[in-house]
């Protein structure tokens, strides 16, 4: 979903990747549900592996989601962690919740690059 609302909000100016350092290989249906509701085709995305995107570095920012100490390393000028929950499991209206914040996060980054 951040990839989603960097393409969104920063539209041809930002390049955006996301990854995964276990990825399923397939995009959780409640975020394609949760997208859709903001006209945003989600399907169009795969879950990609960090070794996916690594050749697209160095970045000019990296956001990890909570993974604190444990999060894997790569070539940016800018870290940030956002301590966001993982909405996997949760119910429809907290998923929306957790999108709305990550729309948030990404605004500001963006604002702030």
């Amino acid at each position: 979903m951040s990839q989603a609302f960097a393409k969104i909000l920063g539209g041809e100016n930002v390049e955006a990747f996301s990854s995964g350092s276990k990825p399923s290989g397939k995009i959780n249906p409640k975020a394609i549900a949760a997208m859709n509701e903001l006209g945003y085709d989600l399907t169009m995305h795969h879950s990609k592996s960090l070794e996916e995107v690594k050749e697209f570095a160095p970045f000019d920012a990296v956001v990890t989601m909570g993974c604190g100490d444990a999060c894997p390393w790569m070539p940016a000028k800018k870290f940030i962690d956002w301590q966001i929950p993982d909405p996997r499991e949760m119910n429809e209206e907290d998923f929306r919740k957790v999108r709305d914040l990550i729309k948030e996060k990404v605004a500001d980054l963006l604002n702030s690059i």
